[in-house]
């Protein structure tokens, strides 16, 4: 089984769009109005490049959110705890590491490659890492709350607007945390999918949440399409061949 280092990681970008984006992708027909974003993708830069198997905390992106008090306190902490905790040899066990389903929108971070199916209606995001699916639906309107049920992937509606696809995610279930920053039931998480070159892709998100955040919370990730990977299924194992996860919580490596 192939294994990379899914605990204590998300394969975010850091930094504004500006620091790796590609220059603007001039479609060669201008009348197509949705490019064809179908294939598999590849976070990149890769910040898991050169360090197979072994564990490192990666920073939220762009320095994590301006939270209101006392959640900045508390999240800042929280933050501190995990790099000690790592520093001293005894890592804290993640969402990752124990098997559970990213969610939104950690799922976008793509730690092991994502595959993106553009289809009539819906546009979907399978990834290899516990092969998650989450549904894009085009041209819907979203549910009213009452109707849309707290999820880890939330209820995603989306339209093309020219050759950008704009999405909006609600619903995400509270306990699904992305870095550990915590997120009410108003949260929303509003994208920009766009090709930047043949074959490289952004996506832009705004994180809003009036009842925890001071501003809206602002990142990208970005992609390198991969025609010759093969997606392959990838749940958690019983017994994992590179970690223990011990009563405590604290994670033993097996293997250096």
């Amino acid at each position: 089984m192939k294994m990379k280092s899914v605990a204590f990681a998300v394969a975010a970008m850091i930094g504004a769009p500006s620091a790796f984006v590609m220059a603007p992708y001039a479609m060669a027909h201008e009348e197509m109005a949705e490019p064809n974003i179908t294939g598999i993708w590849e976070i990149y830069p890769d910040p898991f490049a050169g360090d197979e198997n072994l564990f490192f905390e990666l920073s939220a992106p762009n320095g994590g959110p301006k939270l209101k008090e006392p959640y900045a306190t508390e999240w800042k902490a929280q933050r501190e705890k995990r790099t000690a905790m790592l520093k001293a040899g005894t890592p804290l066990a993640d969402p990752s590491t124990l098997c559970m389903l990213e969610g939104m929108p950690t799922i976008m971070g793509a730690i092991f490659p994502i595959q993106i199916l553009q289809n009539p209606g819906q546009v979907t995001v399978l990834a290899e890492f516990l092969t998650q699916t989450r549904r894009i639906f085009l041209d819907t309107e979203m549910p009213a709350p009452e109707d849309n049920a707290p999820s880890f992937y939330g209820f995603s509606v989306g339209k093309w607007e020219g050759d950008t696809l704009v999405v909006t995610t609600r619903g995400v279930r509270e306990e699904t945390e992305f870095f550990e920053i915590p997120h009410s039931d108003e949260m929303v998480i509003r994208e920009r999918i766009r090709l930047t070159a043949p074959g490289y892709l952004e996506d832009q998100i705004t994180i809003e949440d009036p009842k925890m955040l001071l501003e809206p919370y602002q990142f990208t990730y970005g992609y390198r399409r991969n025609d010759k990977y093969r997606m392959m299924e990838y749940y958690c194992e019983a017994e994992d061949p590179l970690l223990t996860v011990k009563d405590d919580g604290t994670v033993e490596m097996k293997t250096k």
